[in-house]
């Protein structure tokens, strides 16, 4: 039996062991994690916040870098599910007769690696290193990155327990997600400091 495969089976029962834990108000509680939409006047206000805490300029180009990060990472996760072609849970005959449980309807065909988990890490990422090229306030951005950590960590995980990915497409999908998010806050970094070290220039010519 290869390595793949072995690691398919194990994947197989980790997702089963996280996916069987349940109650009534917890299957809410996920559901509630794993919609998109209830989201969005979150990333307004931390949109707003970084404007009011890095000024115009500043807040722009980091808004700008994590918008490119969440396209980065749902444009690739779409580019290697197709590649990979491996069948969500949900859709996995297997999976289904050993008993996932399904609270939502079921998505595309194909799971690996999770977009949820790349864009909530990779949105966490992003904006914490937005917030910390402040100078000022560190501890708040060390309390903002505790909750934006348990918030992308909350919706990574919601997604094995609606029965749409395994463990390893949540755990593959974060890990791009902090690669992206970590890449475009350098770029946002040396954009600015590109933006702010032209005055000085001109004045030096």
């Amino acid at each position: 039996m290869s390595l793949i495969r072995n690691i398919h089976l194990l994947d197989q029962d980790l997702t089963l062991a996280i996916n069987a834990v349940h109650c009534s108000w917890s299957d809410h509680l996920w559901q509630f994690f794993s919609a998109k939409e209830v989201w969005f006047p979150l990333y307004a206000v931390i949109a707003v916040m970084l404007i009011v805490r890095l000024g115009w300029k500043r807040g722009m180009v980091a808004i700008l870098s994590i918008v490119a990060t969440i396209v980065a990472c749902d444009q690739f996760s779409n580019l290697i599910k197709e590649a990979v072609e491996r069948l969500r849970p949900c859709h996995d005959p297997t999976m289904i007769d050993r008993g996932l449980r399904l609270l939502e309807g079921k998505a595309n065909l194909y799971g690996f690696f999770s977009a949820h988990a790349a864009n909530s890490f990779g949105f966490a990422v992003a904006s914490l290193m937005a917030f910390r090229m402040s100078p000022q306030k560190k501890n708040k951005s060390t309390i903002y990155g505790w909750v934006i950590i348990l918030w992308a960590t909350m919706v990574s995980v919601s997604r094995i327990f609606v029965g749409k990915h395994y463990l390893g497409d949540v755990i593959v999908g974060a890990a791009v997600g902090i690669l992206f998010g970590w890449l475009f806050a350098r770029l946002a970094r040396w954009i600015i400091s590109g933006i702010e070290s032209r005055p000085t220039r001109r004045k030096r010519s």
